[in-house]
C-alpha cells in the first residue's frame, strides 16, 4: 500500500522540500490548499505535477474532517503558518486561527475518523522567545515574544494534549531558522544572497543592513524536513529541538555571501541604524542533542555551503531574468 501524506502549507519553503523528500520515498503527497490560494501551487515548480492538491478551507472543521475521511492519510504534516514572523503583529487573531486553529481542527479530524494517522506539528524556536539560558533544549521554558510565537506555543500544547489525553501519535519539531534559495527576499538570508549576486553582476552597488552583530542558528531547510519525517518513523511520538547548535552573526552571513562571488563585503555594505530591531534574540540557539541521539539526525549542509548555494541560485535567476535585482536602498 502506498503511504499518503497530507501537508498544509505545501507551497511554502518547507512544503517544497518535504514534498520532494516524501515523493522520493514513494509517498502519495496531497497538499491541503485553501480555495483562495490555488494560484500559489505554481510555487512548487517542478513538483507541481507530482503532488495532488485538495482544495479546502483550513478554518472549516467539517471540510477538514471530510478531507481526512476521503484521503485516509498515513501521515499529516501541519506546516500552515504566516511565512514572515513580523507580519503576525498586524493580524494576531488571524495568526492564531491559522496556526492553532488548523492544528486543532486537523487533530480533531484524525480523532473523529478514528485513524492511526501520525501527526507532525511545525513548532518554532520563537516559542522560546525571551530566553534566560542558552542553548535551548526540550526542557527550556517557553516565553514567546510575538503573536506568531504565542500561536505556535498554543498549537504545540494542543498537540501535546491530544497525544496525552487521546493517545494520538503526534509530534512537534521545534525548528530554528532554516533557509534555502526558496526564501522570499524579505528574509535576511535571501536579502543578502540576492544583494551579493546583484552587486557581482553590476546590477546594484550596495547593500543597506541593520544590526550586523545579531546572531542566529541558521541551517538548511532540506536537512530540517528530513528530521520531520524521521520523527514520524519512531516507535513512540515525542518532541524535538531541531537546529545546528551554532550561532552565526549577520556579519558572518554577509561575509560568506560576498566571498561566494569573490568580493570584499566591506566595500559594499552600509549600516542603517533605523533598520536595527529592538528585540534581537542574541541567545536563541539550539541544543539538538536529543534529535542526534534518538533520531540520528545531524545537519548535512554547512552554514557556508548553504549561503554559497543561495548566492549561486540568485546569480542564475538574475542572469535568466526570473528575479529582480535587490536595489541598494532595500530594507
Amino acid at each position: 500500500m502506498t503511504s499518503t501524506a497530507l501537508i498544509t502549507g505545501i507551497t511554502g519553503q518547507d512544503g517544497y522540500y518535504l514534498s520532494r523528500l516524501l515523493l522520493d520515498k514513494g509517498y502519495r503527497v496531497v497538499g491541503l490548499v485553501p480555495p483562495d490560494r490555488q494560484e500559489s501551487v505554481t510555487k512548487l515548480d517542478d513538483l507541481a505535477d507530482r503532488v495532488d492538491i485538495y482544495s479546502v478551507d483550513l478554518t472549516d472543521s467539517q471540510a477538514l474532517r471530510l478531507a481526512v475521511e476521503q484521503l485516509l492519510p498515513t501521515e499529516v504534516y501541519n506546516l500552515a503558518a504566516p511565512s514572515f514572523v513580523p507580519d503576525s503583529w498586524a493580524d494576531p487573531l488571524g495568526t492564531l486561527d491559522l496556526i492553532t486553529g488548523t492544528a486543532t481542527r486537523l487533530l480533531d479530524a484524525i480523532r473523529a475518523v478514528k485513524l492511526r494517522t501520525r501527526f507532525y506539528q511545525a513548532s518554532s524556536s520563537e516559542i522560546f522567545g525571551d530566553v534566560q539560558s542558552a542553548p535551548q533544549s526540550e526542557q527550556t521554558p517557553f516565553r514567546p515574544k510575538n503573536p506568531y510565537g504565542a500561536a505556535k506555543l498554543h498549537a504545540h500544547w494542543t498537540m501535546v494534549h491530544h497525544r496525552e489525553h487521546y493517545g494520538l501519535y503526534a509530534c512537534s519539531g521545534i525548528l530554528y531558522n532554516h533557509e534555502s534559495p526558496r526564501r522570499p527576499p524579505q528574509f535576511v538570508t535571501r536579502k543578502i544572497s540576492l544583494a551579493a549576486a546583484s552587486i557581482k553582476l553590476g546590477l546594484t552597488d550596495r547593500l543597506v543592513m541593520g544590526n550586523l552583530d545579531a546572531k542566529r542558528d541558521w541551517g538548511f531547510a532540506g536537512d530540517y524536513v528530513q528530521a520531520m519525517w524521521q520523527m514520524l518513523q519512531m516507535k513512540a511520538p515525542d518532541d524535538y529541538v531541531i537546529g545546528t547548535g551554532c550561532l552565526h552573526t549577520v556579519r558572518d552571513l554577509v561575509a560568506a555571501a560576498f566571498a561566494a562571488v569573490d568580493l570584499d563585503w566591506t566595500g559594499y555594505v552600509e549600516v542603517d541604524p533605523t533598520l536595527i530591531r529592538a528585540d534581537e534574540h542574541f541567545q536563541l540557539v539550539a541544543n539538538p542533542t536529543k534529535a542526534k541521539q534518538k533520531l540520528q539526525w545531524t545537519p548535512q549542509v554547512s552554514f557556508e555551503e548553504l549561503i554559497e548555494h543561495m548566492v549561486r541560485q540568485d546569480l542564475e535567476r538574475l542572469q535568466a531574468g526570473t528575479v529582480a535585482p535587490l536595489g541598494g536602498h532595500s530594507s
